[in-house]
């Protein structure tokens, strides 16, 4: 959906057609829900949630200005109820799995040994992922697994752009001296094997 689109099903919405707004939500309901598993980890939490941004989203509707695009707007909202609903039950950030929407068919050896060393690389990213604070990993996620552009993540977050740069650098050189001190073991054990 375009710019344009949103923007016609958004006047519709405050032009009191309430009904346009379901278009909406089956635009971004998967990328609101997304957002949320990954800050939240569990179905249900990321569920309500989502609903909750939504319910959210149309009350600010009136607000929307244009200046970013709609996802964006609806990201930070995502974003913000997520770190609420954590905040609330005294959670803090974690990360779930990246691939848990993803199936690999397993149809031999080599694919269950390539599935399983998958899995292995995912908790070891998770764990890495963790050691960081909860802005970067945010930012982390958003760039890598959501694809988001630098200025859309800086609306997310509330940072200007620059400064998201320079936390994305330095949560990459981060991130990569974790995984290089996990991996490290792995791999001087594996080659003590052969």
């Amino acid at each position: 959906m375009s710019l344009n689109q949103d923007q016609h099903y958004i006047d519709k919405v405050l032009n009191g057609n309430v009904g346009s707004f379901a278009v909406l939500i089956d635009r971004y309901k998967h990328m609101v829900y997304t957002l949320a598993m990954k800050i939240l980890n569990t179905k249900e939490e990321a569920e309500e949630v989502s609903q909750d941004v939504f319910v959210k989203a149309y009350q600010m509707l009136p607000s929307f200005k244009g200046d970013s695009k709609f996802s964006t707007w609806l990201y930070r909202i995502a974003y913000n109820r997520s770190l609420d609903y954590l905040k609330k039950r005294g959670r803090r950030l974690t990360t779930s799995s990246i691939d848990t929407d993803k199936d690999y068919y397993l149809d031999s050896m080599d694919n269950i040994l390539d599935q399983m060393q998958r899995e292995e690389h995912n908790v070891i990213i998770k764990n890495a992922l963790g050691e960081l604070s909860e802005v970067d990993t945010v930012i982390i996620t958003l760039h890598y697994f959501e694809e988001l552009s630098l200025k859309e993540i800086s609306k997310v977050v509330g940072l200007k752009v620059n400064a998201v740069k320079v936390r994305l650098f330095r949560s990459r050189k981060q991130l990569a001296q974790i995984l290089q001190h996990k991996l490290e073991p792995e791999i001087i054990e594996g080659y003590g094997r052969k």
